[in-house]
């Protein structure tokens, strides 16, 4: 593996990462869990766990298994702490995304056609965010100290992870084990927005891409506000379709504003 960046690939694959986010808020709601009742149900359908499983394994097993053959390159056979610190980041995420969150799911089964596009989008994803901190991004020695990566960057992308898992918790016990009913959440941040699972995976993603300071972590957080925040919206508008009684004052994604 050289050890050369294609600084060409890594741009246009964030470029198109960045404009895939921001059309997908001109788009109308996607057809997968509560949703694709409206389209009609699709021909093939997987069940959540498995679906889940699959289609976020790329996110991790790529990452690993470019550092792999990077390390056993001969013509570099380390990577600097920071980025690895950065690399196990992002691969701690999808860890938790495939081996813990999808394994505890208790959401409804999921279209092929939609774990297809999920699988092809973190293949995509964990290359371009590996690639470029095994082989374009450099750091000073002490940018783990840096306020950029210590104070700022670290400590948001922390507490979205917590946000996010906490959230999925009071989701996942909405329901009993077979069951594919939709209740109110209550609880955490759902007591301030109706997509507090969404708002803390983007919190998350936002402060992952102020820790690495990368073009592509940057695009990626952009991509995830286009794809999930809109998401939220949807589901805000379902809960107050669908129960008479869902808290008023409720926002939708950003507490007291949207």
């Amino acid at each position: 593996m050289s050890t050369h960046c294609n600084e060409v690939l890594v741009t246009w694959m964030g470029l198109c990462m960045a404009a895939a986010g921001v059309l997908n808020t001109l788009g109308k709601e996607m057809a997968y869990g509560r949703f694709w009742d409206r389209e009609g149900r699709p021909r093939v359908m997987l069940p959540a766990r498995l679906a889940w499983c699959t289609q976020e394994m790329p996110s991790l097993a790529v990452p690993v298994i470019l550092l792999l053959v990077h390390v056993g390159s001969s013509e570099r056979g380390s990577v600097d702490t920071v980025n690895i610190v950065h690399l196990a980041m992002f691969c701690g995420h999808y860890f938790q995304r495939t081996f813990i969150f999808s394994l505890l799911s208790r959401g409804r089964p999921t279209s092929l056609s939609v774990m297809v596009k999920a699988f092809v989008f973190c293949t995509l994803n964990g290359y371009l965010q590996s690639y470029n901190l095994l082989k374009c991004k450099s750091y000073p020695s002490d940018w783990l100290t840096d306020a950029r990566f210590l104070i700022v960057g670290s400590i948001i992308f922390l507490a979205g992870v917590a946000m996010n898992i906490h959230s999925d918790w009071i989701l996942r016990n909405l329901r009993k084990p077979g069951e594919y009913v939709y209740r109110i959440p209550r609880g955490g941040l759902f007591e301030l927005v109706s997509g507090a699972n969404f708002l803390g995976e983007i919190v998350e993603w936002i402060g992952y891409a102020l820790a690495t300071w990368t073009f592509p972590a940057f695009a990626f957080a952009i991509f995830t506000i286009g794809c999930i925040g809109p998401r939220a919206l949807h589901h805000h508008r379902y809960y107050h379709e669908k129960f008479s009684d869902y808290p008023k004052s409720r926002k939708a994604l950003i507490p007291y504003f949207l």
